[in-house]
C-alpha cells in the first residue's frame, strides 16, 4: 500500500527551514484557507481542492 488516501508523500517540499526559521513555499488557498496548499504552473496558482485558480500577471 502506497499510503493514505489524500496523504501526499512530498509534503516536505511544501517548507523551508533556515535555521530556526520556518518558512512555506507554496502559496495558501485563500478559499480553502490554513493547510491547503496551490499547485504552481507556469502561468497559474491552481487548488485541488475547490479549483480555484489565480493568473499570474
Amino acid at each position: 500500500m502506497a499510503g493514505k488516501k489524500g496523504s501526499s508523500p512530498n509534503v516536505y517540499k511544501y517548507f523551508k527551514i533556515d535555521g530556526e526559521k520556518l518558512t512555506r513555499t507554496r502559496k495558501i488557498c485563500s478559499r480553502c484557507g490554513k493547510g491547503v496548499y496551490m499547485s504552481e504552473h507556469k502561468d497559474r496558482h491552481t487548488c485541488g481542492k475547490c479549483g480555484l485558480t489565480e493568473f499570474n500577471q
